[in-house]
């Protein structure tokens, strides 16, 4: 027997975006219908649906009153997520996103725990991607490495690898995300924006080994299709952040790589003015020139004291290799060396 919420658990506000979701929304909407929890409002929030989303919502609202429907004040994601924390009025907050699954027991669960632990904290759930034609490897490895993070609620640990927060599973407290901002900045890609602005005002991930939620994979899906979930925006957004939260600027800066995400990030250091020293393992590109800087081998971080390091190497056999090297010199991954991949 599935149990049910009990009667004084606050009411949560699921803040869900849609656009052209038609041929995902009934599987959507039951999975939140059937929760075990009675105390929640959805407030769906058209981003300009050209299909039959705005219909097949109109039709739920019309038979359960705590479905809300409104018009995005504005064009995308964030005026959209705007428009509906102005409508909402849970005391607890999350988010939803339209083509997946709530898992069941989901609300109760999330609402439960932030509950018990008061604000100060983000309750998380574990995911699971699905996908009529398979998941790719690349999307299976996130959905280990994230799952991992959660079940330790160490998410924070390793947020310059990659998003440690997917936007639709997570549940805070109203006053947390209004301390946090909440949807006020206008960056993409707004999850990762968020999940910065959570680690910077200190907010405990809670650990869950449970299921919350099913994250659909497809062709058309906004993470795939718009320029803002593009590489460079997540590589400006970490180094910005970093630069922001982590930098310190009485210790020398080094940057690992010269592959794209090395070049980049060195683009944006150069155009700041912010002095670093490169470092690669490529016998071609070392004692070469790129933006005026010139790269080394890494042995010579050994003559740097207390170097903070951005690393851009995605191999992950390489990676172990610079932890390996850092571990000689009492370097600490996270601390004194952030893997932005």
């Amino acid at each position: 027997m599935i149990a049910k919420a009990p009667i004084t658990m606050p009411q949560v506000s699921v803040l869900m975006p849609f656009k052209n979701t038609s041929a995902y929304l009934q599987e959507c909407l039951s999975s939140i219908a059937e929760q075990n929890f009675d105390a929640w409002e959805l407030i769906a929030v058209d981003d300009h649906s050209s299909d039959t989303s705005l219909a097949i919502l109109t039709e739920w609202a019309a038979r359960d009153s705590r479905i809300r429907v409104y018009p995005n004040r504005g064009s995308g994601i964030i005026p959209a997520l705007r428009t509906a924390y102005a409508q909402s009025c849970g005391r607890l907050i999350t988010r939803m996103d339209s083509d997946d699954r709530m898992a069941q027991g989901r609300l109760l669960e999330m609402a439960s725990r932030l509950e018990a632990s008061g604000s100060g904290h983000i309750a998380l759930g574990l995911v699971a991607y699905f996908s009529d034609r398979g998941i790719s490897d690349g999307y299976a490895r996130y959905e280990r490495w994230l799952n991992n993070l959660t079940l330790q609620g160490s998410n924070f640990k390793e947020i310059y690898k990659e998003c440690v927060i997917p936007s639709p599973c997570w549940m805070v407290h109203r006053r947390d995300l209004d301390a946090c901002g909440a949807f006020e900045p206008e960056r993409y890609p707004e999850d990762y924006d968020l999940c910065f602005r959570f680690y910077a005002k200190g907010l405990t991930c809670l650990p869950s080994s449970s299921l919350l939620h099913h994250w659909r994979d497809y062709d058309e899906r906004t993470s795939r299709t718009s320029e803002h979930y593009a590489q460079n925006y997540f590589l400006n957004l970490k180094l910005d952040y970093f630069l922001k939260l982590d930098r310190d600027t009485s210790r020398p800066l080094v940057l690992w790589g010269a592959g794209y995400k090395g070049k980049h990030l060195a683009r944006q250091l150069v155009d700041k003015g912010i002095h670093f020293h490169w470092r690669c393992d490529n016998p071609k590109k070392i004692g070469k020139k790129i933006y005026g800087r010139a790269l080394s081998h890494f042995e010579v971080l050994k003559e740097m004291k207390a170097p903070q390091s951005l690393v851009t190497v995605a191999n992950e056999v390489s990676q172990e290799e610079i932890r390996r090297f850092l571990a000689v010199g009492c370097q600490i991954p996270e601390k004194d060396a952030f893997f932005f991949c």
